[in-house]
């Protein structure tokens, strides 16, 4: 355990050599950042046994320390886990580098020639909870778009953390890198998280990614700029015109598949005129969905909990779902508008225009028709990976990727014009 005087020392240490880092990491050529993350996902695949034996550490402190199922889910990982991760730092590898993509041209009047071109943002902090599989992902995601980067895991996943950072820049290093591309802080004090967030000017960029707890503490103490996760109250509204085969396979899909992912499903909606709102709840409970849910919902299947209050803002992360019945189109509308946290909805519906009003009408970073809420995910949208889905308005929105780390700068080429 490091001396908390100490910890603002190692943060500055840290930051310091990331700078260093980012302006390799910058001048970089496409082929080496490639060539480094392709090694970097084969030493996860030599190092398989070391990381899953780390993993089993976390796994089994995290059982004595009586987590709940859904985040040792979040938690364990397993070789076909492991693979993915590997398989998701290639993917990296294989997609285009954004840096230097010139995002528009326009000549002035003057002759004055201007173009947009995409830049590293330079030193990323990235402050999480319980996945480790954020740390591949990060990496990748981090040294593609050219910026170094500052990990802090959460003490639930330390061991995986440390084991899966050793591989990576291994791989880094192998493949032209500098180590210092990627760093892994070695404490899980909170007063690191503390030093990062105080790190104006040395640090560009925090990101979150965990609990409601760890997003406002980033949010209230941060004097960097923070690109925030916030919990995943995602709903899915069964319209009148819904297909009943469709709803139940979307609707168990969206809160069964894994219920420990920020885009599973939270709250069920269902139109008051759709004919087969019985079954559909009768086949999310059979499926091991425990439902809390309105007078209405009740009604129609007794065995429901009455939901409370909270319930309409509950993020479970477990095999729970809120359910309510509202009047059309304008009741989803207004409930979500409500107790929505603009991360993802969606909406089974045969009709074209219903369906569109609400792909307009909802304010949420992921809008889908027909489809799952669990496709909230980086790889699904074909980003290779994701740092986080970001829900708010500026900069980057969404599954944020390869180009949401990056910024631009304006480049004008001239002839000899001046203001005068």
């Amino acid at each position: 355990m490091l001396d908390p005087q100490s910890i603002p020392v190692l943060i500055n240490t840290m930051t310091a050599r990331a700078r260093a880092a980012a302006h390799a990491l910058a001048a970089a050529e496409d082929v080496t950042k490639a060539r480094a993350l392709h090694a970097a996902a084969a030493a996860l695949r030599d190092h398989a046994a070391m990381i899953l034996d780390a993993n089993v550490e976390d796994v089994a402190r995290a059982s004595d320390n009586a987590l709940s199922p859904a985040l040792i889910d979040r938690l364990r990982l397993d070789a076909a886990r492991l693979e993915a991760t590997a398989t998701g730092v290639a993917a990296v590898a294989a997609l285009a580098d954004p840096v230097g993509q010139v995002i528009d041209r326009t000549i002035r009047p003057n002759g004055l020639a201007l173009s947009r071109v995409r830049v590293p943002i330079g030193v990323i902090g990235i402050v999480y909870e319980s996945r480790p599989n954020v740390t591949a992902d990060a990496a990748a995601l981090c040294v593609r778009s050219g910026n170094a980067v500052i990990l802090r895991g959460g003490s639930e996943a330390v061991a995986s953390n440390r084991a899966l950072h050793a591989a990576l820049v291994e791989g880094l290093v192998a493949g032209g890198l500098p180590a210092d591309a990627v760093q892994l802080v070695p404490t899980t004090d909170r007063a690191a998280v503390g030093a990062m967030l105080a790190a104006d000017g040395a640090i560009d960029l925090i990101i979150p990614r965990g609990g409601k707890s760890l997003v406002a503490r980033v949010q209230a103490e941060a004097r960097v700029p923070v690109l925030a996760h916030l919990d995943g109250v995602n709903h899915v509204f069964v319209h009148a015109s819904a297909d009943p085969d469709m709803a139940r396979a979307v609707v168990i899909d969206a809160k069964l598949r894994r219920t420990g992912v920020c885009g599973a499903m939270e709250t069920l909606l269902i139109d008051r005129a759709w004919p087969h709102a019985a079954a559909l709840l009768a086949a999310l409970a059979d499926a091991g969905c425990a439902l809390r849910g309105d007078a209405a919902a009740r009604a129609l299947l007794p065995a429901i909990t009455p939901a409370a209050p909270s319930d309409w803002d509950a993020e479970y992360l477990d095999s729970i779902a809120a359910v309510a019945l509202v009047d059309g189109l304008g009741g989803a509308l207004a409930h979500i508008a409500r107790h929505g946290s603009h991360h993802t909805d969606a909406i089974v519906a045969e009709d074209e225009r219903v369906a569109e009003r609400f792909l307009a009408a909802v304010d949420s970073a992921i809008v889908l028709w027909n489809a799952s809420t669990q496709f909230a995910d980086g790889a699904e949208f074909g980003l290779g990976a994701e740092i986080g889905i970001a829900t708010g308005r500026l900069h980057a929105r969404g599954p944020v990727a390869l180009e949401g780390l990056t910024t631009y700068k304006w480049i004008g080429r001239g002839t000899g014009q001046v203001r005068g």
